[in-house]
């Protein structure tokens, strides 16, 4: 009886781990900031990304860095006048994040 009840509690934490948590999926989508950004770049030469949003001003630089870590960007040439700027292009998987309907 002992046993059957040590296998019963081995069964049910077992089935607990089956329980997969999706959060970890919202990990690898792109936010809406970065979305903009890459499609921004579909119509450019190259698949160059902009250094500017729409309104003139600086794209945040954390949504650079993410597509950058994502491996959606990648560095396209250090600009020798203002090295601080991360001039990048689209990669095939950001091109295919981008291209998504």
């Amino acid at each position: 009886m002992l046993a059957d009840r040590n296998d019963d509690n081995a069964r049910s934490s077992s089935v607990k781990n089956l329980y997969f948590n999706d959060n970890e999926l919202e990990e690898n989508l792109p936010t809406v900031h970065e979305l903009l950004y890459l499609r921004r770049a579909l119509g450019q030469p190259g698949g160059k990304l902009p250094l500017f949003d729409l309104d003139g001003q600086e794209v945040d630089i954390s949504v650079v860095r993410r597509c950058l870590k994502q491996g959606w960007a990648e560095r396209w040439f250090q600009n020798p006048l203002k090295p601080d700027w991360l001039v990048c292009k689209l990669t095939p998987a950001g091109r295919h994040i981008a291209s998504a309907p």
